[in-house]
């Protein structure tokens, strides 16, 4: 995972600052650049870098001057700091509750992902005693029924879905109260992939929160995207009230730094990672 590789090379980073014998100011911008770069190479968005560049060096500067600090261990601890917080938006994820029922909508780009991680994310509940079903409202993408309808029957988790209403609204709308009736505690709805330049299906993707009152909204994102994620994530967030991310596709040669960027852009949480088709 290249997410890995970006802790290796912001931990040497680090190193090299402890085996300088003199703290100065060249050491810090020569220990901050090579951050930033391995942030970079990561895909993590410019203004984000330049955002934790500034705050790092305004931080330092700070409290450097105090007596008694040791500049070495400042730096490190502020670095640390900076990078928590870029990951840590300090927003715990919606707990769902045993006994009761809880509504989570799906939302996301297309070809995210966004039907294996519903079937991924139902059947882990499952497994866990939870009782769990599948809602499908894409009614946008040719096969996404028989693709969920496929997941759904190798986990034998139940489903609702239909080929003939192309009201996407509606289908999730029926698929929550039927699932609703039958005391159901983990009712999962699948929506159309859509990207922020689509400004209808972006409405839709607003009457179908309203219709069904998702007690959470998770944002699947590709781990692949790099850089475009975090405008995406933005949009999403500003159209719905995300509260927890997603990030698929971790298994292949994605940098990862996108999903940072979608946590700051999202100011949520990362709840799962997603690697490969298996459940």
């Amino acid at each position: 995972m290249v997410l890995a590789e970006l802790g290796t090379q912001i931990s040497g980073a680090l190193r090299k600052l402890n085996q300088t014998t003199v703290i100065d100011e060249e050491a810090l911008d020569a220990c901050i650049k090579e951050i930033c770069n391995a942030l970079l190479l990561a895909d993590v968005q410019v203004n984000e870098v330049l955002r934790i560049r500034k705050d790092i060096k305004t931080q330092v500067n700070a409290y450097s001057d105090a007596s008694g600090v040791n500049k070495r261990k400042l730096i490190q601890q502020v670095v640390v700091s900076e990078l928590t917080n870029l990951l840590d938006p300090d927003k715990p994820p919606y707990k769902l509750v045993k006994g009761k029922v809880n509504v989570v909508m799906f939302v996301g780009l297309q070809g995210s992902g966004k039907t294996t991680t519903c079937t991924k994310y139902a059947h882990y509940y499952k497994r866990k005693g939870w009782k769990t079903a599948l809602v499908c409202a894409d009614t946008f993408r040719a096969g996404a029924f028989d693709q969920l309808k496929q997941n759904a029957t190798k986990t034998k988790i139940p489903f609702y879905g239909s080929y003939d209403e192309t009201d996407p609204v509606k289908i999730a709308r029926d698929g929550v109260d039927h699932f609703r009736n039958s005391n159901y505690e983990v009712i999962i709805v699948d929506t159309s992939g859509r990207h922020k330049q689509e400004e209808g299906l972006f409405d839709e993707m607003k009457q179908v929160a309203a219709n069904v009152s998702p007690n959470e909204i998770i944002f699947v994102m590709d781990s692949s995207i790099g850089q475009a994620c975090a405008d995406q994530a933005r949009a999403f967030k500003e159209t719905v009230d995300v509260g927890s991310v997603i990030i698929t596709k971790l298994d292949g040669h994605a940098k990862g730094g996108g999903a940072i960027s979608a946590v700051a852009a999202t100011e949520s949480p990362i709840v799962f990672i997603g690697t490969g088709e298996h459940f």
